[in-house]
């Protein structure tokens, strides 16, 4: 039974910058894990391993020949409460949970074909597949949720004006304004829909069960508006900023008001952790999350 995990070297070299020097251990440690799970769980690994920013993913079968996939992942907030969010959709519109150890990161997934996204469509045919997709996922969130979008507003209401003013006021004040009102306005009664706010054209994968399934969600309680914006930053220069929203908004069924308020609030938030990475990094980054939030947060903004 082969249960060596080869941690990618671009992975290896990229974590640390990433999740921080906390993610050393983190990282020494998982050939360990991932041979301890597939001691537990009866696996044989089988070709190289895959990753993403925060974590990786090793093809392997189970004892029955089934092919599946090992998902080694770094635990922060905004992954918590994904084995809870998979569990939830039960394959319906998202990968199949097969297992999981929340605690330890590890998740055990069906495989699905990794070398066909959405991001090999037309723009035009890709976005209402995702939006056909994200109204299957949008089912009431469960009452264990811990990341819930009413907390999170208010949060930010205070953090967005105090980490921007930190950053010597690098963009303008009417952004933050506008961002810390619509916090203030939509929070308290925002809704209680399981939203993925990491739905984008590369997480969503070719499958068998269904022809295309949701990988890698980042959940939260809240309204389905929140989770627009990676639709926008992702591809960005294939259509114009209308002519996308049109698209989203119209495919999602979403509330045009509330998805423009929701995409400001988080085009800040996203300029601002831009900002503060640059400076704690010599390099520049590709995040397409962080490159294009300058032109988002104006346009939304705008409107």
């Amino acid at each position: 039974m082969v249960t060596d995990l080869r941690i990618p070297p671009l992975f290896a070299a990229r974590a640390p910058r990433v999740l921080g020097d906390e993610a050393l251990p983190w990282l020494a440690a998982l050939p360990e894990l991932a041979a301890e799970y597939a001691r537990k769980w009866g696996l044989t690994f089988e070709g190289e391993a895959m990753h993403g920013y925060v974590g990786v993913v090793q093809p392997a079968r189970l004892a029955d020949g089934t092919p599946a996939v090992l998902k080694l992942g770094w635990r922060d907030g905004e992954s918590a409460d994904e084995p809870l969010a998979l569990s939830t959709w039960a394959g319906r519109g998202a990968v199949l949970l097969l297992d999981s150890a929340p605690d330890d990161g590890v998740l055990l997934l069906e495989r699905l074909d990794a070398g066909r996204t959405l991001d090999d469509l037309p723009l035009r045919s890709a976005i209402p597949l995702i939006g056909d997709l994200a109204q299957r996922l949008a089912v009431p969130a469960p009452a264990a949720m811990t990341r819930r979008l009413r907390a999170e507003a208010a949060r930010l209401t205070e953090e967005i004006p105090r980490r921007w003013a930190e950053l010597g006021e690098p963009f303008e004040k009417r952004l933050v304004d506008d961002a810390v009102a619509i916090c203030r306005e939509l929070g308290p009664s925002a809704g209680e829909l399981l939203v993925n706010e990491d739905l984008h054209f590369e997480n969503v994968l070719a499958g068998t069960r269904e022809p295309w399934l949701v990988i890698d969600p980042k959940p939260l309680a809240g309204d389905p508006e929140w989770g627009v914006i990676p639709l926008f930053w992702n591809r960005f220069t294939e259509s114009t900023l209308d002519e996308r929203f049109a698209l989203i908004v119209a495919s999602q069924g979403l509330d045009v008001e509330k998805a423009r308020a929701w995409t400001l609030v988080r085009a800040v938030q996203n300029w601002i952790w831009m900002i503060e990475e640059q400076l704690e990094s010599d390099e520049e980054s590709d995040d397409p999350a962080f490159v294009t939030v300058a032109e988002i947060a104006p346009w939304a903004a705008s409107r």
